[in-house]
């Protein structure tokens, strides 16, 4: 039997939380396309007879601009060095940037073994392909490489394979049918700023923290309910989530509400509040407060 950890990394919208619900077959990690969107280290668990692989979903390494940014880059530096195998992935329809090479100054500087994975393949000549190989392999010494699409799920087997070989012999470090060790506070903020990203203008994506306070269930019907807070920088910010007569509001809810039922098999009570906390992205205790995991 093998078992270990894998960081999945690199720099936004490279993938990686479609990469990791496409392997484990079960929705971990809160897609968009707007960057920056993973804000955990969100870990999504592959149980095969053979083998079980913990993929650490990380935040896209970016050039942090305020305390968020800072904090989110941390949480990539940090899972680097506490993992058996890195996966890096380089969007092979982009050109590699200074976020690229910086993060394999980090994955350098961890010490630990690292696959190239180049996604998008399905958006890509093989001269594209090529190229993207050629370039990446400049920057890291990579014990392996795959090209994929996990949108087609091209190349998801063959990148399975190559991490069982990779992975250390060891036992079962959770129960076959787990496929995450998140508690439901974390899930369901998660689940409620992914309707927010769905829903809302470019100007509000960043700016919005979600913050679970209370998950408790009633005695009598087995009724869960679900409070949370919604935080913005600006009170134009708090208008547009609310929106005209409270529509935008409801709509999030219940598009959150329905599918936590879905997730969790339980009739929710999903109460939301949205304030304004000015500037919060540049507060260090305020993040460290929301994004404590």
């Amino acid at each position: 039997m093998k078992a270990g950890f894998v960081a999945v990394v690199g720099k936004p919208n490279t993938g990686k939380s479609t990469l990791i619900n496409a392997l484990t077959g079960k929705k971990v990690s809160i897609v968009s396309e707007k960057p920056q969107t993973t804000r955990f280290k969100i870990r999504g668990i592959l149980t095969r007879p053979e083998a079980q692989i913990i993929f650490v979903d990380t935040p896209g390494f970016h050039q942090a601009r305020d305390a968020l940014g800072a904090f989110l880059n941390s949480q990539v530096t940090g899972t680097l060095r506490e993992v058996d195998l890195i996966l890096f992935l380089i969007d092979a329809s982009r050109a590699l940037s200074d976020e690229d090479r910086k993060l394999a100054d980090e994955v350098k500087k961890a010490g630990r073994p690292a696959v190239l994975a180049l996604t998008k393949k399905d958006l890509c000549s093989e001269e594209q392909l090529e190229t993207a190989r050629e370039t990446a392999v400049e920057l890291l010494n990579f014990v392996d490489q795959v090209s994929l699409s996990a949108v087609r799920g091209d190349g998801l087997e063959d990148l399975v394979s190559r991490i069982i070989y990779l992975m250390p012999e060891g036992p079962l470090l959770y129960p076959e049918d787990m496929v995450t060790d998140y508690p439901l506070t974390i899930q369901a903020a998660e689940i409620i700023r992914e309707k927010i990203l769905a829903n809302t203008y470019q100007e509000v994506p960043h700016a919005v923290a979600v913050e679970v306070l209370r998950v408790e269930e009633r005695t009598v019907g087995g009724l869960l309910e679900i409070e949370a807070d919604i935080h913005v920088e600006k009170d134009s910010q708090k208008k547009i989530i609310i929106g005209q007569g409270g529509s935008m509001i409801k709509k999030i809810g219940t598009l959150a509400r329905e599918e936590l039922e879905f997730l969790t098999g339980r009739k929710v009570f999903l109460s939301l509040r949205v304030k304004v906390k000015e500037k919060w992205k540049e507060k260090e205790s305020f993040v460290r407060k929301i994004y404590r995991s």
